[in-house]
């Protein structure tokens, strides 16, 4: 089974790859682990890749789609494998079709996991952890017991991630829904897409997308023949 996994960053995609790779026996792929993983080993699509990084401009859609070809080879990949966070456009995505029809293993199922921007802003917003042992709290949902106080190690400096800032969080959710928007009616005409709650609880969240995963039309049978 191949699966594309859609949603704004924090919005657990991560975590719900993890769990389809245990209970599929599938590779979860992540385009940019692939890229530092292709320029570390050296190979030609991977020097090609570094030589465009290194003059500080993006690697291109043809690359990209280049080293999916040499990653889906790979012998973890043989039942399937699950894509977080690609394709972003819909010149990928129709790249990533062409390649995927030519080995007869085409995309089985699309899932967003969609959420509420402002629900989410404020889940990132408000994270933070102690900056000694790593403990993770919430301005709302986990406070330490003791305020200024860590829970785990008692010490009482705590951090913020740069990128968890309310503004940044705003504007990646505004790029994200602008770039994907157009995937959404392009996999929906394949009757791939499924949506599910993103911010449901984890254990919920999984079980929508096994529950869709069961409502998808097999592989080789085309959306006009499950209508007829």
């Amino acid at each position: 089974m191949n699966i594309i996994l859609l949603g704004p960053p924090g919005a657990g995609k991560g975590t719900q790859a993890k769990g389809l790779q245990l209970r599929h026996g599938i590779a979860q792929i992540s385009t940019g682990d692939m890229l530092r993983a292709e320029v570390a080993a050296g190979t030609e699509v991977g020097r090609r890749a570094k030589e465009i990084m290194d003059r500080g401009e993006l690697v291109s859609d043809e690359i990209i789609i280049a080293m999916l070809g040499s990653r889906i080879e790979k012998p973890d990949c043989a039942h399937g494998f699950i894509l977080d966070g690609f394709p972003r456009t819909v010149p990928q995505a129709e790249a990533l079709d062409v390649l995927l029809e030519k080995r007869g293993t085409p995309i089985d199922a699309v899932i967003e996991l969609r959420v509420n921007d402002e629900v989410l802003i404020e889940r990132i917003a408000g994270r933070f952890s102690c900056a000694k042992c790593g403990a993770s709290y919430h301005d709302t949902f986990k406070r330490p017991k003791a305020e200024g106080t860590c829970d785990v190690c008692g010490a009482h400096d705590f951090i913020r991630r740069p990128d968890d800032k309310r503004e940044v969080v705003s504007a990646r959710l505004v790029a994200y829904n602008n770039q994907t928007a157009p995937l959404l009616p392009y996999y929906e005409a394949q009757d791939r897409l499924r949506i599910v709650d993103g911010l449901a609880d984890i254990e919920e969240v999984a079980g929508e997308i096994e529950a869709a995963l069961e409502t998808l039309p097999k592989r080789g049978v085309s959306h006009a023949l499950t209508q007829s």
